[in-house]
């Protein structure tokens, strides 16, 4: 008897919601699509969709910008970080994380992972007292959270500064706290597959004045910071605009126009994805090798990828189950492979950074993998995945 096998794309994300298009369309008709080409009395999108965001996220200001990645750099450079400089940042990341601290001319300084898939707070401490670096840039990847009033007790007492990097977190919680709400400043994405969809872009969040001063110089507001609403007063861009470069890295009104109908029904999306995450997660317990990472109750995340644990496997056989799962339709990210593939890579392959020892994390590694779960799969979708998952893991036993 032939197995059942999945058919659905892991890349189809769902349609952007009819009333941003309408909206989108608008601002095409309109030609107006720079975020300072405004007719006289009117309002960007840009700095409505900033007001926006900064009112759901809870906080006082807010930069939308070209991708999640320029909002990290920006976050770095506003917050003085120098060429030179000594950044720490999850060993267990993607690459435009390392690659905005490179970007701002620093160095990289990686900290273990556990079994958690969080950050290690042991190595932390131990790389804060011996790096001689005084900012962490945290990946919250995959959406894993850590333990944050630990972790930001940890870091006031070495005196250094927390930049959360929110790309898979949006619209998540630690004991009712939003995500990017406990350090100096936070970065969120809203490229296709995160969770709201303009293809790449953006946003910057903080409560420091002076942050969001250098940082809105920073995007390329030329001297039209004026505009923003989002914004501190205009006492706070004294100096920055003598100081920091343009770097060219603003949102448009076309994307902001597309993104602003989605933050509506953003916390909706996320009870959404968590009952297709929940549903996968059910049929691929029934597999007695495989372990899911444990969530804190703590923790509201957002479902939006699904992470399991296989054995220790000789790399061969770990390619042999990714190809077993792939015949079958569905798509595996394998983090253990030494050789970057698609989106997927890790520490030990970004060369433009030092080259650093992280046993406990390739351990992790080697038996880790991920899957997309966009909303465009139903959730008896994401049962028939768990289940042939399960299936071919139990096959390979």
């Amino acid at each position: 008897m032939s197995k059942i096998s999945f058919n659905k794309s892991f890349t189809q994300q769902e349609a952007i919601p009819e009333d941003a298009i309408a909206a989108a369309v608008d601002v095409m008709r309109a030609g107006r699509l720079h975020r300072y080409n405004t007719a006289p009395g009117a309002t960007a999108p840009t700095a409505l969709l900033e007001s926006e965001y900064a009112a759901y996220q809870g906080v006082d200001y807010c930069l939308a910008t070209a991708s999640g990645g320029a909002a990290m750099q920006i976050a770095l450079r506003a917050h003085g970080v120098k060429p030179g400089g000594r950044v720490l940042t999850n060993a267990f990341t993607l690459a435009p994380v390392p690659g905005a601290i490179a970007a701002v001319g620093a160095e990289p300084v990686f900290v273990e992972t556990n079994a958690g898939l969080t950050i290690d707070l042991d190595d932390l401490r131990t790389k804060l007292q011996s790096s001689s670096a005084s900012i962490l840039m945290l990946s919250h990847m995959r959406g894993h959270i850590a333990p944050m009033e630990d972790l930001c007790e940890l870091l006031e007492a070495a005196g250094a500064t927390l930049i959360e990097d929110c790309a898979h977190t949006m619209g998540a919680t630690w004991n009712g706290r939003r995500s990017g709400n406990f350090g100096v400043a936070a970065c969120f994405s809203t490229q296709t597959y995160k969770h709201m969809n303009s293809g790449e872009g953006g946003f910057l969040t903080t409560n420091d004045a002076d942050i969001m001063a250098r940082a809105t110089i920073l995007s390329g507001s030329y001297m039209l910071y004026d505009r923003h609403q989002a914004r501190p007063d205009m006492e706070a861009y004294v100096q920055a605009k003598l100081e920091m470069p343009n770097c060219s890295s603003r949102m448009d009104n076309l994307r902001a126009s597309i993104l602003r109908p989605q933050l509506k029904n953003l916390d909706e999306n996320v009870t959404r994805w968590n009952a297709r995450y929940h549903a996968m997660a059910r049929a691929v317990d029934k597999a007695e090798l495989i372990s899911i990472p444990a969530r804190s109750k703590s923790e509201y995340f957002v479902g939006s990828s699904f992470q399991f644990m296989i054995p220790a496997w000789p790399d061969a056989k770990c390619r042999q189950f990714v190809a077993r799962c792939a015949e079958r339709g569905v798509e595996l990210k394998w983090f253990g492979d030494p050789v970057p593939a698609g989106f997927t890579s890790r520490y030990d392959s970004w060369t433009y950074a030092q080259p650093q020892r992280l046993d406990r994390t390739i351990a992790i590694l080697g038996r880790l993998m991920d899957i997309r779960i966009p909303l465009s799969f139903s959730i008896d979708d994401c049962t028939l995945i768990g289940t042939i998952i399960a299936e071919e893991i139990g096959a390979m036993d």
